[in-house]
């Protein structure tokens, strides 16, 4: 059914503006939607593959029919416009010119549209991974253990003397490789497992490695013990107390709460507002310094941001040291300087770890290639395995040219291409590489699957973030109810601010689902918090928690709440009316605060989307947007967060009815974080953190320019700078590969309240690449 009773009144999808089909979806939730024939409460199905619709609970088939007539009644009639003579010059009929307002409005890209399939791909053709010739003993014993080497994994296994780089792409078996040359190393070579050391990222990453490493022949536990597998901290941080114990056992290790309040220790001296100020995204780039081996009195600041983090740097490494503390920087920085000063203790541990192998190499920074080069001389024997197509944590001064300058530092070493994918299907793996080998810089290769598939990766086309957010979640409804469990499921999204409608639907829903992310929820946000407290100031003029988030948006300091209490008892007025009796004050906020309340009043009564564009534009709270700018997050824009909150508050008729709804989400979000991880979930999680992991089925959010590619990356190009943009399309690659068998890309029409532009990635998609012979993309 197409039609249905809803606010007094016959609604007809087909001809209801689309920007308010979701807010009807939500009242049919609310049982507010009703039967056009019997009154009934109806729902309302909006799913990808087809057009959303209004049915019963039941089937109700003399309702279907009597509906059905109505809708033929009430269908619209389309009269046909004639078509404008235009202006006639020199004989010639010029057709009549019209705006690119009127122009937009008449397209119909705001219409429901069909799925689109991707199928710009080769056609599959079978042709398994050479299997390894050797006939070497181990290999027999591995495989008589499960683990199956081809003949590119099994030549890089067998390379265990002199530098090797092992390019390895997505899917292509590198932790078999890594944990099965370590084996063959220790039983085939004889080598001695305390010369060896497997370098990994994570703790994670490190305990899997040791776990896989029992199952293979001839390892016992006392060898296992032996080898050292750890991530760059704990081994180098082994080090440092192993030889300088009285320096570091003693010192204590900074947790980030600690970083953060030194952080602002020094903010105070600068006079920094502790709610204003990003010191968290201080911490990032002070990190950052310290890993690229940049001092305090190296740093040169780019901008105003940049001089107030370089103040803090040298303010925070002042008050650590005085209380003799550290971060984990200064493990890797400490050893560095450690086995520098020490060439003794340096040609001892050069001889003892003679293997050095390194996992995802493409993630190296300064300081760990340093530490790496100087543990390899002069045997260099060292392994790295890394995909610079994989490169995707830039932020934290990962480079992925130390990947692709190996050949030149170590000419006498070798580089193995694993380029055979044994987890996706043939599609997936070709649309992926279609995007990706569009980018310049990377290592030249071409990734191809060991398995095909019927099913296509497609894209799908939501109104905006919200309907997004329902119709993946309907969509998994419906495959569960066909057989799929919830585990099957990744829902990947470039910001963390992405997370938020998914959240909401499935709160409503009863699927079991995972949030893997940090800090806290999106209506927690500073910005975010800030402009809801005008709206509760609003409703509640003595909401001490709102004029507490409101202080800062006001341009006044946190301790004026004092004033503001002491003005509201002595005056017998609001918080909100009390503003204006504050002392002090320049003359254009005290116009400013004198104005406020009679605004709040304007708001009271009006939408929460009409409120929140009145906030920003009449009340000031843009030019707040504008200050912040200098200090937030490049990443994440303060006006960004306010869009998207537009983009929600659309969504309920009252102020009063979306705070709730606020409210019931955080409260929802904070019970979550309490309740145990299931095992079997949706999961949602940024792109980042799912790189490593794999799923059946992964839905990709927001695939429009200026969300992937993400803004910043596009003002970059813009001013010259390829590489972030290189770095997000990597990330989409990273994306698009953790499918297995179905991969649905979101192209929503609206992104933050605006007309969208399909992501030029998406475009690439279609571009068909001419796949490289075996011999280009196994050998080099």
């Amino acid at each position: 059914m197409q039609i249905a009773f809803y606010q007094h009144k016959l609604t007809n999808l087909t001809v209801v503006d689309r920007s308010e089909w979701q807010r009807i979806y939500q009242a049919c939730k609310r049982g507010e939607v009703t039967c056009a024939h019997c009154q009934e409460p109806v729902r309302m199905q909006m799913s990808i593959q087809q057009a959303p619709f209004f049915e019963h609970p039941r089937s109700l088939f003399d309702c279907a029919k009597q509906v059905e007539q109505l809708e033929q009644a009430k269908a619209p009639k389309e009269k046909p416009q004639p078509e404008s003579a235009g202006t006639s010059v020199g004989g010639f009929v010029l057709p009549k010119g019209r705006s690119i307002e009127s122009q937009a409005s008449t397209e119909p890209v705001l219409s429901w549209k069909e799925p689109e399939q991707i199928r710009a791909f080769p056609e599959f053709i079978r042709t398994p991974a050479p299997a390894a010739e050797d006939t070497n003993a181990y290999r027999g014993l591995l495989e008589q253990s499960g683990i199956i080497l081809d003949s590119s994994q099994w030549r890089a296994v067998t390379k265990t003397e002199g530098p090797l780089l092992l390019v390895a792409g997505a899917g292509s078996g590198k932790t078999r490789v890594l944990t099965s040359r370590a084996a063959y190393m220790l039983v085939n070579e004889g080598i001695p497992p305390q010369e060896m050391i497997l370098v990994t990222f994570t703790a994670k990453a490190a305990k899997e490695m040791k776990e896989r490493m029992k199952i293979y022949p001839g390892i016992d536990k006392r060898t296992l013990q032996k080898l050292m597998i750890g991530t760059f901290h704990s081994i180098f941080y082994k080090m440092l107390i192993h030889h300088e114990p009285e320096t570091w056992d003693s010192r204590f290790l900074l947790k980030e709460w600690q970083r953060s309040q030194m952080l602002k220790e020094a903010g105070r001296e600068m006079d920094l507002e502790e709610k204003e100020f990003a010191y968290d995204q201080a911490l990032t780039q002070i990190s950052w310094w310290k890993n690229h081996l940049i001092t305090p009195k190296d740093v040169k600041p780019a901008d105003i941001w940049e001089e107030r983090c370089a103040y803090l740097y040298r303010r925070y490494e002042e008050i650590r040291i005085s209380r003799s503390a550290f971060d984990f920087d200064d493990m890797l920085t400490g050893c560095y300087e450690l086995l520098l000063s020490n060439p003794v203790l340096l040609e001892r541990y050069q001889k003892r770890f003679s293997y050095v192998s390194v996992d995802e190499f493409q993630d190296i920074n300064k300081i760990q290639f340093k530490l790496i080069q100087l543990l390899c001389e002069p045997q260099r024997n060292l392994c790295v395995v890394g995909d610079d197509d994989q490169s995707i944590y830039a932020f934290r001064g990962s480079d992925p040219d130390y990947l692709r300058s190996f050949s030149s530092l170590y000419p006498e070493g070798q580089t193995i291409i694993l380029n055979q994918n044994y987890r996706s299907s043939h599609p997936i793996v070709s649309v992926a590489n279609n995007v990706v080998t569009s980018n310049k810089q990377r290592v030249s290769k071409q990734l191809q699957a060991q398995s095909t598939s019927d099913t296509v990766p497609f894209l799908f086309f939501p109104y905006d973030e919200e309907e997004e957010a329902t119709m993946i979640v309907t969509d998994i409804k419906e495959r569960i109810e066909n057989g799929a469990t919830p585990s099957d499921f990744a829902i990947l999204y470039r910001t963390n601010v992405h997370s938020m409608a998914l959240f909401e639907r499935l709160i409503q829903s009863s699927i079991p689902f995972v949030v893997e992310q940090d800090g806290d929820s999106f209506y927690k946000r500073k910005v975010v918090r800030k402009a809801l407290s005008y709206l509760r100031i609003s409703q509640h003029p003595d909401d001490t928690e709102a004029m507490t988030d409101l202080i800062g948006a006001l341009f006044l300091k946190q301790e004026r709440l004092t004033d503001i209490k002491r003005m509201s008892i002595l005056h017998d007025c609001s918080l909100l009316e009390a503003l204006k009796h504050l002392d002090g004050l320049k003359p254009f906020q005290l116009k400013k605060l004198e104005e406020l309340p009679n605004h709040c009043k304007e708001i009271r009564t009006a939408s929460p989307e009409t409120a929140l564009g009145m906030i920003e534009k009449e009340l000031g709270f843009k030019d707040y947007l504008k200050k912040q700018g200098n200090e937030g997050n490049k990443m994440d824009k303060g006006s960004d967060d306010l869009a998207r909150l537009k983009v929600s508050a659309r969504q309920h008729n009252t102020i009063e009815s979306f705070l709730q709804h606020v409210n019931h989400i955080i409260a929802k979000q904070d019970e979550k974080k309490k309740q145990p991880i299931e095992s079997n979930a949706v999961q949602l999680m940024t792109i980042h953190r799912s790189k490593g992991l794999e799923f059946k089925t992964v839905y990709i959010l927001g695939a429009v320019e200026g969300s992937m590619p993400h803004d910043y990356a596009l003002e970059a190009w813009r001013d010259g700078d390829d590489q972030p943009l290189e770095e997000e399309r990597r990330l989409m690659y990273v994306a698009m590969t953790r499918a297995e068998q179905h991969l649905a890309i979101s192209v929503p029409m609206m992104y933050r309240g605006k007309r969208a532009q399909r992501s030029r990635f998406v475009r690439e998609m279609s571009r068909r690449t001419a796949p490289l012979t075996r011999n280009e993309v196994t050998t080099r």
